[in-house]
């Protein structure tokens, strides 16, 4: 049996933890059986958008006209579609995959790994146990109990993301943002696209508002069955049929595929976590405290399989907190999840931060709300956009807090964060350096600190400048060239120069962090 200072189970945020032990010097291992990077990279933000991308680029061809410029599409290349988005994220997998087995305190272990004791888990017949762990081991599709369901061919966001050949007609099970997302992809595609929803509108998650509107544009766009559920499928020879019923009233459904798009289930059961004798709640997601530890000493969670977001940079903020609970273990930082953002790329876009309307009304919160149609700005009529709007609540009695913006937009997926004005809300600290962040209340500041919705440019950005700024601050050796040399004094022997194409090259023409840190990076001592 090996034994290890650390084991991640997941290669997608843990490895956030997994690297940052690696560096302290501990042992590691990660245990993932497929590619790494988790469902973002393979499954889900990365490849989907990249597939979306042309469903935008069809979009904006077949609305040309709307401008004055005829266009018309001859053939869409499906093959090159699914090749250009598989090719990426799959190499972007194995670069992940090869940087941890080239880390010589990381054991790779590409195997299912099984709870069979305390701390102990069975990786392909072998045994390994860690002094601590960490469970990032997400989530996957749902499939819901219907009669024939397990005798037809559906498909779930995993294979969509790959599917070898384009349906022509494509029944979506599901109102909520894979089924919205894919049903905008397959449908500027060319695909007759029939959505299935038990509920009365789409995004039932969203803003009241909100989600009219989308279910409006969408019944403009697809063939929509609310208020349906499908009580049985079958094969019909080289379709899908399926018995859908509503309000007392049943019909046949028939289509080339069917795509299961009715939500996501915990992997713990796959995990065996029982075994081990860590809590779960009643739909399977681990339980923790609010530094993310499980109710057994050692054992950390973290990402989907937490369940309190399944969004990629909610579990990038986890990791950060659990990275900081366990190499910090006298200065515990309770994770802070307010202001998480999230977006929809569909079209129109949908994002949202903070309460909906309804919630606020539901919790007692007293609130002023605003709404906007985008069509009476100036860029929204120049756009012809004439679905899109902006609505925002603010708490009354004079608090200038924000506490929830919700729009359907065309963009807006990218531009969620920075719509949210920093200045008003309380905004992410790294909890590792919360005393040098504290430091910097310059107007950027705030920037380092927002939580983006990947992918996007905002993200990006931020990214970009998070990884200048921290090689500023958080290198030892570097400390004191560093003011000196942004306080336009003589550095030698050579740092400085080092520094200073580092910075050139990372920024890349965003000059406000060379700005930012000459003038505070001397005042912060170092």
């Amino acid at each position: 049996m090996k034994k290890f200072d650390l084991i991640v189970i997941g290669s997608g945020s843990g490895l956030e933890v997994s690297s940052e032990a690696a560096d302290r010097g501990l042992s590691v291992a990660v245990v993932e059986q497929g590619p790494f990077g988790g469902t973002c990279l393979n499954r889900g933000c990365i490849p989907s958008k990249m597939l979306i991308h042309s469903a935008d680029v069809m979009e904006t061809i077949q609305r040309a006209e709307l401008f004055g410029i005829k266009a018309q599409v001859s053939a869409v290349d499906w093959d090159f579609i699914i090749k250009r988005a598989s090719d990426t994220v799959d190499g972007d997998a194995q670069t992940v995959e090869e940087g941890n087995r080239q880390h010589p305190k990381i054991s790779v272990f590409k195997e299912t790994g099984r709870f069979v004791g305390e701390k102990l888990l069975d990786v392909g017949g072998e045994r390994i146990t860690g002094e601590m762990i960490v469970i990032a081991a997400g989530t996957r599709p749902y499939v819901p109990e219907i009669e024939g369901i397990r005798d037809v061919p559906f498909i779930t966001s995993d294979e969509a993301l790959r599917l070898p050949k384009q349906p022509r007609r494509l029944t979506i099970l599901g109102g909520g943002y894979i089924a919205a997302e894919m049903a905008h992809f397959f449908g500027a595609m060319g695909t007759e696209v029939t959505i299935v929803h038990r509920g009365p509108r789409l995004l039932r998650q969203e803003d009241d508002d909100v989600a009219a509107r989308f279910t409006e544009v969408y019944q403009r766009r697809f063939t929509m069955l609310l208020n349906t559920v499908i009580r049985r499928a079958a094969r019909a020879g080289d379709e899908i049929a399926l018995e859908a019923s509503s309000e007392g009233r049943t019909r046949t459904v028939k289509a080339d595929a069917l795509l299961l798009a009715v939500g996501r289930v915990s992997n713990t059961d796959v995990l065996g976590v029982a075994k081990t004798g860590v809590a779960v709640d009643e739909r399977g997601f681990i339980n923790t405290d609010e530094f993310l530890e499980t109710n057994v000493p050692g054992i950390w969670a973290l990402g989907d399989i937490v369940g309190r977001y399944l969004l990629k940079h909610s579990a990038n903020l986890e990791a950060a907190y659990v990275a900081n609970n366990i190499f910090n273990p006298d200065n515990k930082v309770a994770v802070d999840y307010h202001a998480m953002p999230h977006a929809i790329f569909a079209s129109p876009q949908v994002a949202s931060v903070g309460l909906t309307e309804r919630a606020a009304r539901e919790n007692g919160v007293p609130y002023v709300a605003g709404s906007y149609r985008y069509y009476d700005t100036a860029y929204g009529a120049s756009i012809e956009d004439k679905d899109g709007f902006v609505k925002a609540f603010a708490v009354r009695a004079g608090q200038t807090k924000i506490i929830g913006p919700n729009d359907p937009l065309p963009g807006n997926g990218e531009l969620t964060s920075e719509q949210t004005p920093p200045y008003v809300i309380d905004l992410l600290q790294d909890p590792e350096q919360k005393r040098l962040w504290d430091l910097f209340t310059s107007d950027y500041g705030p920037t380092f600190r927002t939580i983006q919705a990947p992918p996007g440019t905002p993200d990006d950005i931020t990214e970009l400048l998070r990884e200048a700024t921290w090689k500023m601050v958080n290198d030892e050796d570097f400390r004191a060239d560093y003011a000196k040399f942004f306080a336009g004094e003589e550095v030698t022997p050579t740092r400085g120069d080092e520094l200073a194409e580092y910075v050139i090259e990372k920024a890349k023409g965003v000059d406000e962090v060379v700005k930012w840190a000459k003038k505070y990076v001397p005042e912060c001592g170092f």
